[in-house]
């Protein structure tokens, strides 16, 4: 008897937790504007409940195989979402980036170039740039954090020997007049886009725009490796522009992409929990040798801050060189 109770309030607790999941996704995802939403969530967070008190007080199955059945067409109905290119979309993520790979030649068309003077005051550009894989000469990563310690944006930013950078940024793909939610990156709300863009453009725009605070890392990597990663970014994006894809706060964020990328190059590369922890990437990268080990990562963190060197610079001065002051 007391192992029949055990296995009836442990099914009652998962479909409690399950329906809490179920009503999160109807409130995401419910067709028919913010009404419907609560409706919606609201009437299938009601449901449970009952059926789950229903069940408790009656000692009965019959509740729990009411909620099985409602739950399989919650999934059903969840398994129907599909991600789309053809939306509204804010005029930053507007254009999805692609590429064209001709022996040393890549063509990369969308690449933004955008001046930022306020997030909703800005002169948008988007241009096709031609680039020479035999002129690769550094890459970058680079953190932007806003809050906590234990979360950043990462990108990776490939440098030129005439002195030029763009930077690859996996980015959530708003639709125009949303706002980002970490909860609402679980429960399809966004796109994954990859975002190819100036260093004026997109560390600008975090470090003089936003208020983040952003760290510049070079990393250590053979022209080989340099060379796979950037046309690893080039095929992601036009993976991503044949095939859309839904961006994942934990499983598709900004570093597990850059992650299983990297993967394809290195497979013994370790999985760690500060991939999913961005804010704390130097500590892995350093750790696997991707990081100058003649220093401890601290005076690399406090050499690689960009934030001021950033902020200070003027219209028309050569960005790049300006933020690597005193870096190398």
């Amino acid at each position: 008897m007391m192992g029949r109770a055990v296995l009836f309030v442990a099914t009652t607790l998962i479909a409690v937790l399950s329906g809490a999941w179920g009503a999160l996704a109807l409130w995401y995802q419910l067709p028919g504007g913010a009404v419907a939403r609560t409706l919606g969530s609201t009437i299938w967070a009601l449901a449970v409940i009952a059926l789950a008190v229903f069940a408790i007080s009656r000692r009965s199955w019959l509740p729990l195989g009411v909620y099985m059945v409602m739950y399989a067409a919650l999934l059903i109905w969840w398994a129907s979402i599909a991600p789309s290119n053809n939306r509204v979309w804010s005029d930053d993520v507007a254009r999805m980036l692609t590429g064209r790979v001709q022996g040393n030649a890549v063509t990369l068309d969308n690449v933004r170039d955008f001046t930022w003077r306020t997030d909703a005051d800005y002169d948008a550009r988007w241009e096709t740039r031609h680039y020479d894989l035999d002129r690769l000469a550094s890459a970058d990563a680079v953190l932007s954090y806003w809050g906590s310690k234990a979360i950043a944006h990462a990108m990776i930013s490939f440098g030129f020997d005439d002195g030029s950078h763009v930077v690859f940024s996996v980015e959530i793909r708003k639709k125009r007049g949303d706002q980002y939610s970490s909860i609402g990156g679980f429960f399809r709300q966004f796109e994954t886009t990859l975002v190819a863009a100036d260093e004026h453009d997109i560390i600008r725009v975090r470090t003089n725009v936003r208020g983040e605070d952003d760290y510049l890392y070079p990393l250590r990597m053979d022209k080989a490796t340099m060379r796979a990663l950037f046309l690893s970014y080039v095929q992601a994006a036009n993976t991503l522009s044949d095939t859309p894809a839904f961006y994942n706060t934990i499983t598709s964020n900004c570093t597990t992409i850059v992650y299983r990328m990297a993967r394809q190059i290195d497979s013994g590369l370790p999985w760690d929990m500060r991939l999913l922890l961005t804010g704390y990437l130097p500590e892995y990268l350093y750790k696997v040798g991707a990081l100058d080990r003649s220093v401890s990562v601290e005076q690399l963190r406090q050499r690689g801050r960009i934030t001021d060197r950033a902020r200070s610079t003027v219209p028309g001065e050569d960005f790049s060189k300006a933020i690597r002051t005193g870096l190398r």
